[in-house]
């Protein structure tokens, strides 16, 4: 677009987030883009933020799973599917006034405006969990799912605007490893934490505090990046705004096809995660630092399958790593659905005897690899999104993928709870969506032929 142009700085370090750069030094693959200032600190403000929410989402989870269910006798699987359910429904609502907003206004200044907002949120969580009530830990979580929903667009959006079309699988490689590395040690540091909230509930609310300074800071080194639809005027109307977002989203079938089998993605995560507490604890009597680890390996697969994906892809944006990948995710949730043991052991499961327990390891290492399969899955997606968009309407385009991926997650949750409603066992979750990803890939490769194409080519180049 005209007056849109590639920002170019030489190569980063720390000190960049506080405007000053050291010499350059030879980029390795994806690599060089974590010393560059036109990545790195968009970089380290996503890392920060989605760490942040893991420490809090995970310390509520476990605070449900083992703590609120055991004193009011509530069933723990509809409280955590609730739990997500309430994180998602801002995306659903807000998604498109937030793309709106991204594509009228300078991104970088608008970052910076968010991660001041979540030092206000983030307050008002600690005061939460202080308090132990929740309601009002529900209300946190909504608030911080909204600013989620406005930090989404900007990123994604500002990439291309910094950088080249053939840096754009490694940097979106990076992105997605460095969200779920954020997501494994923050869910981690907040399964742990939580385990701690009854005698010192200081401890989460240091954590999150500290945690939202420092990603206000990281984001001052973002530098600019223009406004591509400086003239547009916003739409406040949140129900026909989202129409008219979603439907010139979905209106190409290219892009509306990447956009379904994204959302299809966070369809199959956003199940997933939710009942893998119920799953630890029901199905294996594993304790809550057990159960925070098997919630932590479906981030670790995709932490390295991001990581594999730029080199699999030789630097190029290819869907011919779809398809195999969707396989590879239906293949271990089978395999979950099939070993699952009928009911659990008598003794609790630790991790000092995790390693010990058959069954554990198992569901431990499937659920790692439903995770690498999503990265090779959804990494690719992403920068063909991205690639495809025109400038003037892609952080639009961006808000319709949210719009459509936070109704798939809403659907999981209605989707997961009506199957236990049927009377359903949480291994069957597992069989159902491994069935739905596999149609939802042969309706993919019909509607979409480039996807069997790169398939062809990816296999012939490897």
């Amino acid at each position: 677009m005209p007056g849109e142009r590639k920002y170019r700085t030489r190569p980063f370090r720390f000190s960049c987030l506080m405007g000053t750069e050291t010499s350059p030094a030879p980029p390795a693959r994806q690599w060089h883009l974590l010393r560059s200032r036109r990545f790195a600190p968009l970089f380290v403000t996503q890392f920060l933020g989605a760490f942040n929410d893991n420490v809090y989402r995970f310390a509520l989870i476990i605070f449900v799973t083992f703590q609120l269910a055991d004193r009011s006798g509530a069933d723990s699987r509809m409280l955590v599917v609730l739990t997500g359910g309430i994180f998602i429904l801002p995306f659903l609502l807000f998604s498109a006034v937030a793309g709106q907003i991204a594509d009228k206004f300078e991104k970088s200044a608008l970052i910076r405006q968010i991660k001041s907002a979540e030092i206000l949120v983030m307050g008002l969580g600690a005061t939460a969990f202080w308090l132990e009530s929740y309601p009002f830990l529900l209300v946190v979580l909504f608030l911080m799912g909204t600013q989620s929903t406005f930090f989404g667009p900007l990123k994604y959006a500002m990439l291309p605007q910094h950088l080249d079309n053939d840096e754009l699988t490694g940097a979106n490689g990076l992105m997605q490893m460095g969200t779920y590395v954020a997501i494994l040690t923050g869910g981690m540091a907040g399964g742990f934490l939580a385990g701690l909230t009854g005698e010192h509930p200081w401890i989460v609310i240091l954590t999150v505090m500290l945690l939202a300074v420092a990603g206000r800071w990281a984001s001052s080194g973002i530098p600019p990046a223009l406004p591509s639809d400086a003239a547009l005027a916003i739409d406040f109307n949140l129900v026909r705004s989202s129409w008219t977002i979603a439907k010139a989203g979905l209106r190409n079938s290219s892009t509306a096809t990447i956009v379904l089998l994204i959302s299809g993605f966070w369809f199959t995560g956003a199940t997933y995660l939710s009942v893998v507490p119920s799953y630890g604890r029901a199905l294996l009597n594993a304790d809550e630092r057990s159960v925070t680890l098997l919630s932590a390996a479906f981030t670790i697969g995709i932490g390295c399958g991001a990581l594999l994906c730029e080199r699999l892809s030789r630097g190029r944006i290819d869907l011919g790593l779809v398809p195999p990948a969707a396989l590879l995710i239906s293949l271990a949730s089978f395999d979950v659905w099939l070993a699952s043991p009928h009911a659990p052991s008598g003794a609790v499961v630790g991790l000092s005897t995790f390693l010990s327990v058959p069954a554990a390891v198992r569901f431990f290492t499937d659920l790692c690899l439903i995770g690498f399969g999503g990265a090779l899955y959804i990494v690719p997606l992403y920068a063909s999104l991205q690639a495809r968009a025109e400038s003037r309407h892609r952080a639009r385009l961006l808000a319709a993928l949210n719009i459509v991926s936070a109704l798939f997650m809403v659907l999981s949750a209605g989707f997961t709870m009506g199957l236990f409603a049927l009377g359903a066992a949480i291994p069957d979750v597992f069989g159902a969506v491994a069935c739905l990803n596999l149609l939802a890939l042969g309706a993919a490769m019909a509607a979409l032929p480039e996807l069997g194409s790169c398939l062809r080519r990816f296999f012939h180049r490897h």
